[in-house]
């Protein structure tokens, strides 16, 4: 998450900004920042952090476009979270097999997991191009033309350093609202393995109960390796001939533990924040984003659980996409608390109106930046957002029925098979994936939309298939869904679908599909003008911040690109009392003594008696005597920050940041520096783990921990 703007409510001019806040991009950390960092306890050079092969920047990774990790040894093992390996370990689990529920240790290589479509993504360096794209006339082109332009560019700097190794590629991306843009440099390794996993009855303790609270016991933490070209030792797509990958770069783990206001920092990829959003735009976010997700999510979870727990199997297909679906689901509600409690709107209402007396007596950006008519602009936008959001939370990704109507409307994923020049005895097969969906549950969770999204959005805004379900079916979603996959060619697994006749036009299934994605082109359509309006006045805003405090370092809001954050070690006040900044082995006990209660504190015997243990040996904190399992800093994170490690000021690695704090769910948009923590898992707890129930002394001795 990042801090730009800080809203202090009574005490503090809401100008103010703290340079120790925020996901800093690091090739250009601002002096001050870095001096601030020193200050607090940062002991390595600026070089040691950027520059050259063995920079600590080297050593962390991109985890598979959604989460980030860190490599720990000279075989390229890599921490992430365990909630961020959730798929590729539910993906090798059977009921036979459940390493979702028993854990997974590869006692050699010859028995680490493969898994498709994952991989790590090296950051290798980044450059500001705003002024060559510039010098090109972007700011003179509508926004297609200039995504145009920059992917021009994109491939023409992608070309250029191939020359130099083809296993690099370049990403540009926009920073600061669009006015400025970071070409990228990565390296990727997509030959990744599951090496270990704790159960998920350690690896996600406490379930949605704990989910985004503190105080947390989870063991957050699954172990992956990268494999390279056995000649070059370079990326090289899956072979058995891949051997072990040697980093240029890997983080000491460190046994030391840490001290309440120690220097703690994370490096990692934190996806998406908007802490420059205008109040209209945090209102349309608290209304029509967060509203709506929570309340179309929260009904279609209890469909999802109910059959998730009457079958393992069930359970198997959908373990990962309900821990999905529920994560944000859980965020949309604690932010929007936090929105109303902290009164952020008014606040940053209250922002603005500096922002305009500035603009009054300097002139500066008179012509460009106008609040009356972003508020007009998200006004005319507010009815078909609302229905947009429902309409996607509703149908996309929630049924097989519907993805595999999607597909036939685009045709991308499809093997086209049959004669290329007999349009009509051209086919395609939807082979069985039985493993992935469950009949029932998909058929229930779609008729649950269709009758949630009908109670909850304007009838002017329901797609065509509504008028069927009245005039033929009586209102009865059930009796319609059932009639939909029992039509359909597209449920007919492995028969093939003739998609150029006629008889195919008039699919129920496909025609169902058709009419979802009709009305969202229709309702994008309705919302696009204002919303490029929109965009550039949000770019203005930004920019207008950014030059009004241009006494003050900026960071832009996060992107998915590899960002530095720091502070301290240290507990904040929750509900008017010292939340102690870590967790205990006790305390998690004392929990799982709960399990009566509530069965997401269940866990294995032998967990309760490992951590029920008098003596925990090197893993006990030499200054508390205790086994500490979690703990609190201040570091400035949000989604993508999951599995990031959590250094101390030598750069050695401490820790995993696995989520936030509930009291500071609005940090997306605004950071609080009294509330907002980052919690993480001790990596001592991690290897406690690894050592006393994994006994994996090849891996132990491999990290080789100090």
């Amino acid at each position: 998450m990042k801090k730009i703007i800080l809203f202090i409510a009574s005490l503090l001019s809401l100008t103010q900004a703290r340079a120790d806040e925020g996901m800093w991009t690091i090739y250009n950390l601002p002096p001050q920042v870095y001096e601030i960092m020193q200050n607090e306890g940062f002991s390595m050079t600026y070089n040691d952090l950027y520059y050259g092969d063995t920079a600590l920047k080297n050593a962390v990774v991109n985890f598979s476009g959604y989460c980030s990790g860190v490599v720990v040894s000279p075989n390229g093992l890599v921490f992430t979270n365990h909630h961020c390996g959730f798929e590729a370990i539910r993906s090798h689990s059977t009921v036979e097999h459940d390493y979702m529920l028993n854990g997974f240790y590869a006692k050699s290589y010859e028995e680490e997991l493969p898994n498709e479509n994952m991989f790590v993504s090296f950051m290798v360096d980044q450059v500001d191009v705003t002024d060559r794209l510039n010098a090109m006339g972007l700011a003179d082109l509508d926004p297609f033309l200039q995504e145009a332009l920059i992917d021009s560019l994109t491939n023409v700097l992608s070309d250029s350093v191939k020359r130099i190794d083809k296993t690099l590629h370049v990403d540009i991306d926009p920073f600061y609202q669009g006015n400025r843009y970071y070409a990228t440099t990565y390296q990727d390794f997509t030959d990744l393995r599951l090496v270990f996993t704790v159960p998920k009855s350690m690896g996600k303790f406490g379930g949605e109960t704990d989910n985004w609270m503190w105080p947390r016991q989870t063991c957050d933490f699954s172990v992956f390796r990268i494999y390279a070209d056995p000649k070059t030792n370079g990326p090289a797509a899956y072979s058995e001939d891949n051997v072990p990958y040697h980093p240029k770069r890997w983080a000491q783990v460190s046994m030391q533990g840490y001290r309440e206001g120690d220097f703690a920092m994370t490096i990692g990829y934190p996806g998406s924040t908007q802490r420059y959003l205008s109040s209209y735009g945090i209102k349309e976010m608290r209304d029509v984003d967060n509203t709506v997700r929570a309340q179309v999510r929260g009904v279609k979870q209890e469909v999802m659980l109910r059959h998730m727990n009457a079958s393992e199997a069930v359970r198997i297909k959908y373990d990962s996409k309900y821990a999905q679906s529920s994560n944000y689901w859980k965020n949309a509600i604690g932010m929007n608390k936090c929105i109303d409690s902290i009164g952020i709107i008014s606040q940053k209402a209250a922002y603005e109106e500096k922002i305009q007396q500035w603009m009054d007596e300097t002139g500066n950006y008179k012509d460009k930046l106008n609040f009356r008519k972003l508020k007009r602009l998200y006004t005319q936008n507010y009815e078909p957002a609302y229905a947009f959001n429902n309409l996607y939370e509703s149908f996309f990704r929630n049924s097989e029925l519907f993805n595999r109507a999607r597909k036939s409307i685009s045709g991308m994923g499809l093997d086209i098979q049959g004669p290329d020049t007999k349009p009509n005895k051209q086919y395609y097969v939807f082979e069985d994936n039985s493993e992935e969906w469950d009949e029932a549950l998909d058929k229930e969770v779609l008729a649950v939309m269709m009758k949630n999204y009908a109670e909850h959005v304007d009838q002017k805004y329901w797609p065509d298939f509504y008028k069927e379900i009245k005039t033929k079916f009586n209102n009865n979603y059930t009796a319609y869904v059932d009639y939909l996959y029992n039509k359909s060619l597209l449920m007919k697994t492995g028969k093939k679908i003739y998609f150029n006749k006629k008889k195919f036009k008039k699919d129920p299934g496909l025609k169902f599909g058709q009419d979802v994605q009709t009305l969202i082109y229709s309702l994008y359509g309705e919302m696009a003008t204002n919303a490029v309006e929109i965009s550039e006045q949000e770019k203005c805003l930004c920019d207008a911040v950014v030059r009004m405090e241009q006494d003050q370092p900026h960071y832009s809001d996060a992107n998915f690109t590899m960002r530095l954050s720091y502070g301290q070690v240290g507990e904040y006040l929750l509900n008017g009392h010292p939340s102690g900044y870590y967790t205990t082995a006790e305390s998690i006990v004392e929990k799982m003594d709960k399990a009566s209660e509530n069965v997401e504190y269940e866990a294995e015997p032998i967990m309760r008696e490992l951590l029920s243990a008098k003596d925990f040996g090197p893993y006990t904190d030499k200054t508390t005597g205790k086994m500490q399992l979690c703990f609190l800093t201040n570091n400035d994170i949000t989604g993508g920050n999951s599995g990031s490690p959590m250094f101390n000021g030598k750069g050695e690695l401490i820790g995993l940041a696995f989520d936030g704090n509930w009291d500071s769910l609005s940090s997306d948009i605004f950071f609080d520096k009294q509330l907002a923590r980052c919690i993480g898992v001790d990596i001592r707890f991690v290897l406690y783990m690894m050592d006393k129930w994994g006994h994996t002394d090849r891996l132990l001795k491999e990290i080789n921990a100090k």
